[in-house]
């Protein structure tokens, strides 16, 4: 199986070269990745565990959808297409862009683009990559934070703080 290609990227995000993955996360150089977050009617977040497979955070609570950005491709059309391999998800409307993580050891080194979208499924899930899915209320989502953080992936704990702080979570939760 061919092994992905990533841009490598600079401190401002501008492509200065491509890397495999195993050599941008073993040399930890700066690349780009995706999340989204899928919030249905009840203003609940679709959760994902990752894999026991994954080579980072395997068993870990996660974005509803995340992965990395593929040489050549922009961060929306990689959102779109994470969202199809692992939910078998295509939205109708259009993702919301809420912010940008910038690259930190919490990131894996990556500048991530956080998306967030309105949807209640159906979803198939792709177990390669996920082991499980479920519904959350943002309540619940923040205690299990507060109580087991290495339940739940680092970026995933960076992007509520970010949603707390730019006070971006629904308010139904």
């Amino acid at each position: 199986m061919q092994e992905d290609i990533f841009d490598i990227v600079d401190e401002n995000d501008r492509v200065v070269g491509q890397a495999t993955r195993s050599d941008a996360h073993a040399k930890k150089l700066r690349h780009r990745a995706v999340h989204v977050l899928i919030f249905n009617d009840e203003g609940e977040v679709f959760l994902q565990k990752r894999s026991m497979s994954k080579d980072s955070w395997p068993g870990a609570w996660d974005s509803s959808c995340s992965g990395h950005v593929d040489s050549g491709e922009d961060y929306l059309t990689a959102a779109h297409r994470e969202l199809q391999e692992e939910l078998g998800y295509a939205t109708e409307q259009d993702l919301e862009m809420l912010f940008k993580l910038l690259p930190c050891e919490d990131t894996g080194e990556e500048f991530i683009h956080v998306y967030r979208v309105k949807g209640n499924g159906p979803f198939r899930l792709n177990h390669d990559e996920i082991e499980i899915g479920e519904w959350k209320p943002i309540s619940k989502l923040l205690e299990g934070i507060g109580f087991t953080p290495q339940r739940y992936s680092s970026a995933l704990r960076l992007i509520m703080v970010r949603l707390q702080a730019l006070q971006l979570l629904p308010a139904s939760s």
